[in-house]
């Protein structure tokens, strides 16, 4: 029952919402992966961030594709979890170590062997809108954990005003996603975490210029 719910929410619900009441505009869609593993990366204004990242793939990929998210926000109540875990499908890490040996990347890693896609946002928490926070040293380790994935990096723009952050209220504002080319864990982790920030915010430089086309 939970699969079915899921799929309705995506591929009746968010579709709806993305395609007709805000509109989505992607560039470079073909860059997206066909199969997984494989982790997406992107700026992180709203909650709608992650369910427009998953509408950009295939229905077929559904059951594939897991939202990383934190832990203690999203499993803080009963409902609150079980939507975030059996429609949305998140993939839920802790933030903070209950002991020095925990490892907080090890379900990543269990995700990414079984072959799965998943969502990753390197600034940890939702940000002010269209502004881009430092990111944070934990994809640029699972990266290197996994030097084959491809790392996806994408830009997202508009999410940040149909719904911001502390808001209920979604307001009608096209959407565009850019979509850029794979990378490869294969630098240090810090190196990596720069390289991958300065695709983004070339990706959003590239977001501004086609604005003038």
């Amino acid at each position: 029952m939970s699969w079915l719910l899921r799929w309705v929410f995506y591929a009746v619900i968010v579709r709806f919402v993305v395609l007709f009441v805000l509109g989505l505009n992607v560039r470079h869609r073909e860059r997206l992966p066909k199969q997984g593993p494989a982790i997406l990366t992107a700026n992180h204004n709203s909650h709608l961030d992650a369910m427009v990242l998953i509408s950009l793939l295939p229905l077929r990929l559904l059951g594939r594709v897991r939202p990383v998210a934190a832990a203690d926000y999203f499993l803080s109540s009963g409902l609150r979890a079980w939507f975030a875990t059996r429609i949305v499908g998140i993939l839920p890490i802790a933030r903070k170590r209950a002991s020095p040996d925990e490892d907080p990347l090890a379900a990543c890693d269990a995700a990414l062997a079984r072959g799965e896609i998943l969502i990753f946002f390197p600034e940890g928490s939702r940000g002010e809108p269209e502004q881009l926070a430092p990111f944070k040293k934990g994809i640029g380790i699972l990266a290197a954990r996994h030097p084959d994935v491809p790392v996806y990096p994408l830009f997202t723009h508009g999410l940040g005003k149909a719904l911001p952050r502390n808001e209920a209220l979604l307001v009608p504002f096209f959407l565009d996603v850019f979509v850029g080319e794979p990378m490869f864990g294969r630098d240090h982790p810090q190196d990596f975490v720069e390289k991958l920030r300065e695709r983004i915010i070339a990706l959003g430089a590239e977001e501004r210029l086609a604005q003038w086309d």
